[in-house]
Protein backbone atom coordinates (compact mmCIF):
# COMPACT_ATOMS: atom_id res chain seq x y z
CA UNK A 1 0.00 0.00 0.00
CA UNK A 2 1.33 3.32 -1.22
CA UNK A 3 0.21 7.16 -0.19
CA UNK A 4 0.52 8.92 -3.09
CA UNK A 5 0.55 13.36 -2.99
CA UNK A 6 0.97 15.89 -5.68
CA UNK A 7 0.78 19.08 -5.41
CA UNK A 8 0.07 22.13 -7.53
CA UNK A 9 2.43 24.80 -9.13
CA UNK A 10 3.58 27.21 -6.38
CA UNK A 11 0.90 26.23 -4.38
CA UNK A 12 -1.58 27.98 -6.32
CA UNK A 13 -5.34 27.21 -5.90
CA UNK A 14 -5.61 25.58 -9.43
CA UNK A 15 -7.76 22.46 -7.86
CA UNK A 16 -10.38 25.35 -6.64
CA UNK A 17 -13.36 23.01 -5.57
CA UNK A 18 -16.55 23.76 -8.15
CA UNK A 19 -19.51 21.37 -9.04
CA UNK A 20 -17.90 21.51 -12.84
CA UNK A 21 -14.48 20.25 -11.75
CA UNK A 22 -15.68 17.67 -9.15
CA UNK A 23 -17.60 15.75 -12.37
CA UNK A 24 -14.49 15.80 -14.43
CA UNK A 25 -12.54 14.76 -11.66
CA UNK A 26 -14.60 11.46 -10.53
CA UNK A 27 -14.86 11.14 -14.24
CA UNK A 28 -11.22 10.78 -14.93
CA UNK A 29 -9.77 8.81 -11.72
CA UNK A 30 -12.90 6.63 -12.69
CA UNK A 31 -11.82 6.36 -16.22
CA UNK A 32 -7.68 5.75 -14.98
CA UNK A 33 -9.77 2.50 -12.31
CA UNK A 34 -11.49 1.23 -15.36
CA UNK A 35 -8.22 1.42 -17.46
CA UNK A 36 -5.76 0.09 -15.01
CA UNK A 37 -7.47 -1.51 -12.49
CA UNK A 38 -5.85 0.05 -9.65
CA UNK A 39 -7.28 -0.99 -6.09
CA UNK A 40 -8.06 3.01 -4.51
CA UNK A 41 -9.08 2.92 -0.77
CA UNK A 42 -9.22 6.24 -0.55
CA UNK A 43 -8.60 10.13 -2.07
CA UNK A 44 -9.41 14.05 -1.75
CA UNK A 45 -8.67 16.65 -3.90
CA UNK A 46 -7.38 20.36 -1.90
CA UNK A 47 -7.31 23.55 -4.01
CA UNK A 48 -3.32 22.73 -3.93
CA UNK A 49 -2.90 19.48 -3.54
CA UNK A 50 -4.39 15.56 -3.74
CA UNK A 51 -3.71 12.13 -2.17
CA UNK A 52 -4.30 8.43 -2.33
CA UNK A 53 -3.89 5.79 -0.74
CA UNK A 54 -3.50 3.02 -3.53
CA UNK A 55 -2.97 -0.83 -3.28
CA UNK A 56 -0.59 -1.21 -6.81
CA UNK A 57 0.11 -4.41 -8.03
CA UNK A 58 3.62 -3.24 -8.86
CA UNK A 59 5.14 0.43 -9.80
CA UNK A 60 4.61 -0.22 -13.25
CA UNK A 61 0.76 0.16 -12.38
CA UNK A 62 0.88 2.89 -10.13
CA UNK A 63 3.10 4.92 -12.58
CA UNK A 64 0.68 4.34 -15.89
CA UNK A 65 -2.72 5.38 -13.35
CA UNK A 66 -1.30 8.37 -12.12
CA UNK A 67 0.56 9.43 -15.18
CA UNK A 68 -3.34 9.65 -16.71
CA UNK A 69 -4.82 10.73 -13.88
CA UNK A 70 -2.23 14.20 -13.56
CA UNK A 71 -2.08 14.64 -16.64
CA UNK A 72 -5.83 14.73 -17.93
CA UNK A 73 -6.55 16.26 -14.25
CA UNK A 74 -3.89 19.21 -15.07
CA UNK A 75 -5.76 19.91 -18.85
CA UNK A 76 -9.44 19.37 -17.56
CA UNK A 77 -8.11 22.19 -14.64
CA UNK A 78 -6.94 24.12 -17.14
CA UNK A 79 -9.19 24.28 -19.76
CA UNK A 80 -11.97 25.36 -16.99
CA UNK A 81 -10.15 27.98 -14.86
CA UNK A 82 -7.92 29.28 -18.03
CA UNK A 83 -4.77 28.70 -16.84
CA UNK A 84 -2.46 27.93 -19.89
CA UNK A 85 1.28 27.01 -17.81
CA UNK A 86 1.95 23.57 -15.69
CA UNK A 87 -0.32 22.56 -13.43
CA UNK A 88 1.36 20.38 -10.93
CA UNK A 89 4.81 21.55 -9.47
CA UNK A 90 6.52 18.02 -9.98
CA UNK A 91 5.71 14.16 -10.22
CA UNK A 92 3.80 12.75 -7.52
CA UNK A 93 5.38 11.16 -4.60
CA UNK A 94 4.34 7.77 -3.04
CA UNK A 95 5.60 6.60 0.21
CA UNK A 96 5.01 3.12 0.95
CA UNK A 97 2.34 2.02 4.19
CA UNK A 98 4.09 -0.45 5.47
CA UNK A 99 1.55 -2.50 8.44
CA UNK A 100 -2.07 -2.25 8.75
CA UNK A 101 -1.96 0.35 11.70
CA UNK A 102 -0.17 2.71 9.95
CA UNK A 103 -3.01 2.10 7.38
CA UNK A 104 -5.23 2.93 9.44
CA UNK A 105 -3.67 5.87 10.48
CA UNK A 106 -3.38 7.49 6.55
CA UNK A 107 -6.85 6.69 6.23
CA UNK A 108 -7.92 9.08 8.67
CA UNK A 109 -5.04 11.44 7.51
CA UNK A 110 -6.88 11.33 4.69
CA UNK A 111 -10.43 12.00 5.87
CA UNK A 112 -9.38 15.08 8.36
CA UNK A 113 -8.19 17.43 4.75
CA UNK A 114 -10.73 20.36 4.94
CA UNK A 115 -11.49 20.20 8.92
CA UNK A 116 -7.65 19.56 10.11
CA UNK A 117 -6.89 22.95 7.93
CA UNK A 118 -9.68 25.09 9.36
CA UNK A 119 -11.26 25.02 6.19
CA UNK A 120 -15.01 23.60 6.83
CA UNK A 121 -16.58 22.64 10.15
CA UNK A 122 -16.41 18.90 9.23
CA UNK A 123 -15.10 16.66 6.55
CA UNK A 124 -17.67 16.19 4.86
CA UNK A 125 -18.65 19.34 4.26
CA UNK A 126 -15.36 20.02 1.91
CA UNK A 127 -16.85 20.96 -1.72
CA UNK A 128 -14.54 19.27 -3.50
CA UNK A 129 -13.45 15.56 -4.62
CA UNK A 130 -13.29 13.17 -1.85
CA UNK A 131 -15.06 9.99 -0.19
CA UNK A 132 -15.90 10.89 2.65
CA UNK A 133 -19.68 10.28 2.08
CA UNK A 134 -18.42 6.95 0.21
CA UNK A 135 -16.97 5.42 3.13
CA UNK A 136 -19.09 6.93 5.81
CA UNK A 137 -22.80 6.56 3.81
CA UNK A 138 -21.91 4.57 1.18
CA UNK A 139 -22.78 6.92 -1.63
CA UNK A 140 -21.54 6.64 -5.37
CA UNK A 141 -18.77 8.65 -6.61
CA UNK A 142 -19.78 8.91 -10.36
CA UNK A 143 -18.20 11.47 -13.11
CA UNK A 144 -17.87 12.00 -16.33
CA UNK A 145 -15.16 11.54 -18.82
CA UNK A 146 -15.18 13.37 -21.80
CA UNK A 147 -12.91 12.08 -24.77
CA UNK A 148 -11.40 15.14 -26.11
CA UNK A 149 -9.59 13.07 -28.82
CA UNK A 150 -12.66 12.40 -30.40
CA UNK A 151 -14.14 15.80 -30.02
CA UNK A 152 -11.20 17.21 -31.67
CA UNK A 153 -11.20 14.26 -34.74
CA UNK A 154 -14.93 15.43 -35.16
CA UNK A 155 -14.23 18.93 -35.20
CA UNK A 156 -11.55 18.26 -37.58
CA UNK A 157 -14.51 16.70 -39.81
CA UNK A 158 -16.43 20.05 -40.20
CA UNK A 159 -18.74 18.83 -37.60
CA UNK A 160 -20.85 20.05 -34.80
CA UNK A 161 -20.23 18.71 -31.29
CA UNK A 162 -22.60 18.71 -28.40
CA UNK A 163 -21.23 19.25 -24.91
CA UNK A 164 -21.78 15.61 -23.86
CA UNK A 165 -21.34 14.20 -27.60
CA UNK A 166 -18.72 12.24 -26.36
CA UNK A 167 -18.75 12.13 -22.70
CA UNK A 168 -19.11 8.52 -20.42
CA UNK A 169 -20.02 8.35 -16.97
CA UNK A 170 -17.76 6.35 -14.92
CA UNK A 171 -17.65 4.97 -11.19
CA UNK A 172 -14.91 5.26 -7.95
CA UNK A 173 -15.01 2.15 -6.74
CA UNK A 174 -13.48 2.32 -3.35
CA UNK A 175 -11.71 -1.42 -1.36
CA UNK A 176 -11.81 -0.99 2.18
CA UNK A 177 -8.86 -1.14 4.13
CA UNK A 178 -7.38 -4.87 4.52
CA UNK A 179 -7.49 -4.14 8.35
CA UNK A 180 -11.36 -3.19 8.04
CA UNK A 181 -12.55 -6.04 5.27
CA UNK A 182 -13.53 -8.29 8.33
CA UNK A 183 -16.29 -5.99 9.05
CA UNK A 184 -19.09 -5.76 7.31
CA UNK A 185 -20.23 -2.95 4.82
CA UNK A 186 -22.64 -1.29 7.77
CA UNK A 187 -20.04 -1.42 10.44
CA UNK A 188 -17.28 -0.05 8.03
CA UNK A 189 -19.35 2.84 7.29
CA UNK A 190 -19.68 3.20 10.97
CA UNK A 191 -16.40 2.69 11.78
CA UNK A 192 -15.63 5.38 8.93
CA UNK A 193 -18.17 7.65 10.80
CA UNK A 194 -16.97 7.28 14.19
CA UNK A 195 -13.54 8.49 12.88
CA UNK A 196 -14.81 11.33 11.32
CA UNK A 197 -16.38 12.25 14.65
CA UNK A 198 -13.54 12.28 16.19
CA UNK A 199 -11.90 14.63 13.62
CA UNK A 200 -14.79 17.00 13.85
CA UNK A 201 -14.36 17.30 17.46
CA UNK A 202 -10.78 17.16 17.37
CA UNK A 203 -11.08 20.13 14.89
CA UNK A 204 -13.39 22.22 16.68
CA UNK A 205 -11.06 22.20 19.93
CA UNK A 206 -7.87 23.54 17.73
CA UNK A 207 -10.55 26.40 15.90
CA UNK A 208 -11.28 27.52 19.85
CA UNK A 209 -7.68 27.69 20.91
CA UNK A 210 -6.62 29.53 17.69
CA UNK A 211 -9.56 31.62 18.32
CA UNK A 212 -10.70 30.80 14.05
CA UNK A 213 -13.17 30.47 12.07
CA UNK A 214 -13.73 28.27 9.17
CA UNK A 215 -13.27 29.66 5.94
CA UNK A 216 -16.37 27.96 4.70
CA UNK A 217 -18.14 26.78 1.68
CA UNK A 218 -19.30 29.76 0.00
CA UNK A 219 -15.45 31.68 0.58
CA UNK A 220 -13.67 28.09 -0.79
CA UNK A 221 -15.90 28.37 -3.92
CA UNK A 222 -15.05 32.19 -4.74
CA UNK A 223 -11.38 32.36 -4.26
CA UNK A 224 -9.16 33.08 -7.69
CA UNK A 225 -7.86 29.89 -9.16
CA UNK A 226 -5.04 31.60 -9.91
CA UNK A 227 -3.82 32.80 -6.67
CA UNK A 228 -1.19 31.20 -4.14
CA UNK A 229 -1.13 31.62 -0.62
CA UNK A 230 1.32 33.60 1.20
CA UNK A 231 3.15 30.56 2.86
CA UNK A 232 2.24 27.13 3.16
CA UNK A 233 3.30 24.43 6.05
CA UNK A 234 4.78 21.87 4.92
CA UNK A 235 6.20 19.15 7.43
CA UNK A 236 9.13 16.56 5.69
CA UNK A 237 8.25 13.69 4.31
CA UNK A 238 8.76 10.06 6.09
CA UNK A 239 10.73 7.59 4.33
CA UNK A 240 7.80 5.29 4.91
CA UNK A 241 4.73 4.96 7.33
CA UNK A 242 5.58 2.67 9.94
CA UNK A 243 3.86 2.28 13.06
CA UNK A 244 6.74 1.10 14.82
CA UNK A 245 10.52 1.31 14.64
CA UNK A 246 11.08 -2.46 13.67
CA UNK A 247 8.85 -2.63 10.99
CA UNK A 248 10.74 0.79 9.28
CA UNK A 249 13.85 -0.80 9.99
CA UNK A 250 12.90 -3.78 8.07
CA UNK A 251 11.29 -1.94 5.65
CA UNK A 252 14.44 -0.07 5.14
CA UNK A 253 16.96 -2.71 4.89
CA UNK A 254 14.57 -4.16 2.40
CA UNK A 255 15.03 -1.26 0.08
CA UNK A 256 18.85 -0.88 0.82
CA UNK A 257 19.17 -4.47 -0.86
CA UNK A 258 16.55 -3.11 -3.52
CA UNK A 259 18.63 -0.54 -4.40
CA UNK A 260 22.06 -2.49 -4.35
CA UNK A 261 20.53 -4.83 -6.71
CA UNK A 262 19.29 -1.94 -8.95
CA UNK A 263 23.13 -0.52 -9.19
CA UNK A 264 24.70 -3.71 -9.81
CA UNK A 265 22.11 -4.16 -13.30
CA UNK A 266 22.43 -0.58 -13.81
CA UNK A 267 26.82 -1.08 -13.98
CA UNK A 268 25.93 -4.07 -16.24
CA UNK A 269 23.59 -2.69 -18.67
CA UNK A 270 25.90 -0.07 -19.18
CA UNK A 271 28.47 -2.23 -19.76
CA UNK A 272 26.54 -4.36 -22.29
CA UNK A 273 25.28 -1.27 -23.81
CA UNK A 274 28.61 -0.08 -24.55
CA UNK A 275 28.49 -3.63 -26.37
CA UNK A 276 25.83 -3.13 -28.51
CA UNK A 277 26.36 0.30 -29.55
CA UNK A 278 26.52 -0.22 -33.11
CA UNK A 279 23.43 -1.27 -33.46
CA UNK A 280 22.49 2.79 -33.35
CA UNK A 281 23.42 5.27 -35.08
CA UNK A 282 25.45 8.15 -33.72
CA UNK A 283 24.14 10.96 -31.76
CA UNK A 284 21.11 8.77 -30.69
CA UNK A 285 18.74 7.92 -27.66
CA UNK A 286 18.87 4.27 -27.71
CA UNK A 287 14.85 3.29 -26.61
CA UNK A 288 14.48 3.08 -22.65
CA UNK A 289 13.84 -0.57 -21.60
CA UNK A 290 10.23 -1.65 -20.63
CA UNK A 291 8.76 -1.90 -16.56
CA UNK A 292 10.62 -4.89 -15.46
CA UNK A 293 7.78 -6.69 -14.04
CA UNK A 294 7.06 -9.39 -11.69
CA UNK A 295 6.78 -12.80 -12.86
Amino acid sequence: MVEVTTRTLHGRLLLKPSPELTELVLGIVGKAQALYGMTIHAFVFLSTHAHFLLSPTDAGQMAVFMQFINANIAKEAGRLYDWRERVWSRRYRSIVVADEKAAHARLRYILAHGAKEGLVWTPGAWPGPNCVAALTTGALLRGTWFDRSAEFRARQRGETVLPSQFATTFDVRLTPLPCLQHLSADQRQSECRRIVGEIQSKAETENKEKGRQPMGVAAILAQDPHSKPASTDRSPAPFVHASDDSTEMEFRAAYRAFVDAFRTGAARLRERARELSDMFPRCAFPPPLPFNAPA
